[in-house]
């Protein structure tokens, strides 16, 4: 079976994704696909840097802005959405285009990981999120690490869906989540993927881009978005998303305004160093480097070329 075509644009936060995605799917005739586990939620538009409609200039944006804040939503939901998604967009003669910096979604898209049946424990996993607020999610992720050094790797303390997940599935089966996904890599991919990362040589130029992001994202209302989610009982877990956890000293009167946005960046880099060193192991990766190219334009270009190479002869 022919398989279908799909170039990905990833990397760090704030290494701009979004707008070379959104440039790729101008200039060859195609459709974003988001990867960001976070994206998908209403309501975390500033936080998250949910790209705004200015921002998609026209281009359609799939897996972004569609689910409540507090619903759950595992890897294989992305995955079997996804799939849904991009075969409809290949089938109307467009051309997918995955953008976002969650290493797992990209990775288990691309690579079609088979999931097994879902296993879960709504007692255990409410005992969890117990202990989460008890102890916080340091403590957890110290737990799974003990357990699934592998997985507790990719993940931040805040992340608590996920190292709940992960624990969950410890207990349930006795098999960790790292062994899990090996073991779910059963069938061949139906894709041929041409796989664009960014990256800056000068990882200062990348930690200002960062700065500059969250001043952006504090001058559109990212404490007021903050507050709401802080304040909001039923948002225990989204409150754990990075942007939001760190001000919430502030709210309380604890720490002043300034000190928690220092703290806000500070753990914003380190989310980008994370991705970074996920993306890096995969080697077949075209790593562009927008510090080194110069201007923007010149980096939309390469990409296009690369872009075009690769979908010769794999379009109808």
């Amino acid at each position: 079976m022919k398989k279908l075509p799909v170039i990905a644009v990833v990397g760090p936060t704030a290494s701009g994704k979004t707008s070379l995605a959104v440039e790729l799917c101008r200039r060859l005739g195609g459709e974003v696909v988001s990867a960001d586990s976070m994206q998908i939620y209403r309501g975390m538009d500033i936080a998250t840097a949910k790209p705004t409609a200015k921002e998609m200039r026209g281009v359609t944006h799939h897996i972004i802005d569609f689910l409540d804040m507090g619903s759950e939503f595992s890897v294989a939901d992305y995955v079997g959405m996804a799939h849904r998604v991009i075969a409809d967009i290949s089938e109307r003669g467009r051309i997918p285009v995955i953008c976002g910096g969650t290493g797992l979604y990209v990775d288990s898209l691309i690579n079609n990981i088979r999931f097994e049946k879902s296993v879960s424990s709504t007692p255990l996993r409410e005992k969890l999120k117990k202990l989460a607020e008890e102890k916080g999610g340091a403590y957890l992720l110290e737990k799974l690490r003990d357990i699934d050094p592998e997985t507790a790797s990719h993940l931040h303390q805040n992340n608590l869906n996920r190292i709940i997940r992960a624990l969950e599935v410890y207990e349930t089966t006795g098999q960790t989540m790292s062994e899990h996904i090996r073991n779910s890599r059963s069938e061949e991919s139906p894709y041929d993927s041409c796989v664009l990362g960014l990256d800056y040589k000068d990882r200062q130029v990348l930690y200002g881009r960062i700065e500059k992001r969250i001043d952006m994202m504090l001058e559109a209302g990212l404490l007021e978005e903050a507050e709401h989610i802080l304040r909001e009982p039923g948002l225990r877990t989204a409150a754990q998303a990075i942007g939001y956890k760190e001000l919430a000293p502030y709210f309380d009167g604890a720490e002043p305004l300034e000190d928690c946005v220092l703290r806000l960046k500070q753990a914003t880099r380190r989310y980008a160093k994370r991705q970074l060193t996920w993306f890096r192991r995969n080697r077949n990766i075209i790593w562009l480097y927008p510090d080194e190219i110069g201007s923007v334009e010149a980096l939309y270009d390469i990409a296009e070329k690369i872009a075009r190479d690769f979908l010769k002869g794999r379009t109808q």
